[in-house]
């Protein structure tokens, strides 16, 4: 009796002892939990962090005007801008550019012989000089080297095996730009037949030649109108209304350039960008185009003239002309990726809310 009274009492007491040690040790668990969590964070304060943590955070750092122009860093960092030149060079944009540069120059040269012998062929001489001078505004520094009166006289030497090997070229630059558009937006590759994909990309070109051939010439011809016009009307060179006739010839070029860009940034990437980003970036690639053309014909007509670069003096005008051009391409592409409505951009971050 006593021994079981005994054994009972130190049970009790172990009982009595793991609750004790059990409840302190769920006490301190809690405690940790606690300090753990630790206080909720103001939202304010974690925008200021990461505004400071950001690629502009040295700005904020300065003493006195850093913590004034933290929202104006913040803004900056959270405008779609930054967050194209973000997505830019996330994908590495000067080498998707240096890709598209490369190729296109590659398909340049025979895609022009083959459309210029076709259109050549079927034209007048009139026309034949108003598509050279309409060629050399399109492509700077071309016109040179691209003798449309030859290829008048010798059409019959491209003929459809000609063309269809020259087509081959055009496809693979198809190819090669719609890899680069797509990594822009970050696609996967697509996975296809080989003879479907070429064939595809045969309609690509197809499509895009002729928006480009539609778009050239309602160009052409509303510039010729607007000519007509001011000669009609006897405008002096030089005045205001002179001016806005240019204008007006701007607009419409810049109009052309729009649906060719809108098409390259939907069909060839394979995307489906909201209409608005689209119409945005088409509207900012289209606007770029026209004033590279006018700010860098005269400097690459320079450049291809000068006895210094010898024969090289058209491939290294070319080049840098075509080189901007894709890079404004590219730049346009992420434009589309990165598009936030207004709606979504203006809700807060579930984790910041939370």
């Amino acid at each position: 009796m006593t021994g079981g009274r005994g054994m009972r009492g130190a049970g009790d007491d172990a009982d009595a002892h793991d609750n004790h040690g059990g409840g302190n040790g769920s006490s301190h668990d809690g405690r940790d939990a606690d300090q753990a969590e630790g206080p909720a964070e103001d939202p304010a304060k974690v925008k200021d962090t990461d505004a400071e943590a950001g690629p502009l955070g040295w700005v904020t750092g300065l003493p006195v005007v850093g913590p004034r122009l933290a929202p104006a860093v913040r803004w900056v960092l959270d405008s779609h801008p930054w967050r194209s030149y973000e997505r830019m060079l996330r994908v590495h944009w000067t080498r998707l550019a240096a890709a598209i540069t490369f190729t296109s120059f590659v398909a340049l040269f025979p895609l022009l012989t083959v459309a210029a012998a076709i259109v050549a062929a079927t034209i007048g001489d009139a026309q034949l000089h108003t598509l050279q001078t309409k060629l050399a505004e399109q492509v700077p520094g071309i016109s040179g080297q691209l003798d449309l009166a030859a290829l008048v006289n010798n059409a019959g030497t491209v003929g459809l095996i000609a063309g269809a090997l020259l087509l081959l070229t055009g496809i693979g630059w198809v190819q090669s730009l719609r890899d680069c558009l797509r990594a822009v937006w970050e696609l996967p590759d697509e996975e296809t037949n080989f003879f479907v994909g070429k064939l595809r990309d045969g309609a690509l070109l197809l499509g895009l030649g002729a928006v480009a051939l539609v778009s050239v010439g309602c160009s052409t011809f509303a510039s010729a109108a607007v000519d007509r016009a001011a000669d009609a009307i006897g405008l002096p060179k030089g005045g205001a209304a002179s001016l806005l006739l240019t204008a007006a010839g701007f607009c419409i070029a810049v109009l052309a350039d729009f649906v060719m860009l809108a098409y390259v940034l939907t069909k060839l990437a394979g995307a489906r960008p909201p209409r608005r980003a689209l119409i945005t970036a088409s509207l900012i690639g289209a606007i770029g185009f026209e004033l590279l053309k006018l700010l860098l014909s005269g400097y690459l007509r320079g450049v291809a003239a000068r006895s210094m670069y010898g024969a090289f003096g058209t491939p290294i005008a070319l080049l840098l002309w075509i080189n901007f051009t894709a890079k404004l391409l590219v730049f346009c592409a992420a434009w589309t990726a990165t598009y936030r409505p207004a709606a979504r951009a203006a809700e807060p971050d579930p984790a910041t809310a939370a």
